[in-house]
């Protein structure tokens, strides 16, 4: 009982509103083919929920964690899980704008779902998964492309070639609380309609080629100004994903 659990970047993020002390996003979402956890259910003799993996933060913060919370009391999940362990096998890096702990969270709701004969559709393990963080909705649908809009709730997939995609992760952990407060303060901008239209529109190839790292993403230039340093990885063809810290870029056709 294993699983993989797939990176994502964002070819484009940009901010069209704000709702209460979330902002809206437009935004497309590329899961990454060669970059994932692995999420497994092991047999076990210890008691009650075990989660075992090399995290960087609390068990109540683990969105693994705060997924099994949501479905405990449906039927099966809590006999099941006195019996399995959860161990997930880290390769995606933590605070790194690559959708890591909301990966390992949807993969868990899937492979709950199947194991714990839930029958939930995608559509009612979303109505979960929003609650976990607002990424966590798009690795549920498992679309290798899709559009992301409002808070990370609305996911449409978007037809497109499967991209090559390699990215890099300094050693600069980026507060994504914080990047949103200066963005706030400094650097506020809405996407308009049309624009918003347009690019939802385009192919991911179409857009990087049009844009350059600060028009791609209206978070980096905000992440700039707290860490300075990721100035050094910002380099022809490469691209920020998130709140950061990582950058991508796509092989596909070179």
């Amino acid at each position: 009982m294993c699983e993989k659990s797939y990176a994502k970047v964002n070819i484009f993020l940009k901010i069209s509103d704000k709702r209460d002390n979330y902002h809206e996003l437009v935004s497309r979402f590329v899961r990454v083919h060669n970059l994932y956890d692995i999420v497994s259910f092991i047999k076990t003799s210890r008691r009650g929920i075990n989660i075992i993996g090399d995290f960087g933060c609390k068990m109540e913060s683990n969105t693994v964690y705060k997924a099994y919370k949501l479905i405990e009391d449906y039927e099966n999940v809590k006999d099941f899980f006195e019996n399995h362990s959860i161990k997930i096998e880290k390769n995606i890096p933590e605070f790194a704008g690559l959708g890591g702990g909301s990966s390992n969270a949807a993969t868990f709701l899937i492979m709950a779902n199947k194991y714990c004969n839930l029958n939930l559709s995608k559509d009612e393990l979303c109505e979960i998964a929003v609650k976990i963080g607002a990424d966590v909705p798009f690795f549920v649908y498992e679309y290798d492309s899709a559009n992301v809009t409002g808070i990370g709730e609305i996911v449409k997939k978007f037809d497109e070639e499967i991209l090559n995609i390699d990215t890099i992760t300094p050693k600069i952990k980026c507060n994504t609380g914080e990047i949103f407060k200066i963005f706030r303060e400094k650097f506020y901008k809405q996407i308009s309609k049309e624009e918003s239209n347009k690019l939802l529109n385009m192919k991911s190839l179409d857009i990087l080629k049009e844009f350059d790292i600060k028009k791609a993403n209206d978070l980096y230039e905000p992440a700039l100004s707290l860490y300075s340093d990721l100035e050094d990885y910002s380099k022809k063809d490469w691209y920020f994903s998130g709140s950061g810290s990582s950058f991508f870029k796509v092989n596909n056709g070179k």
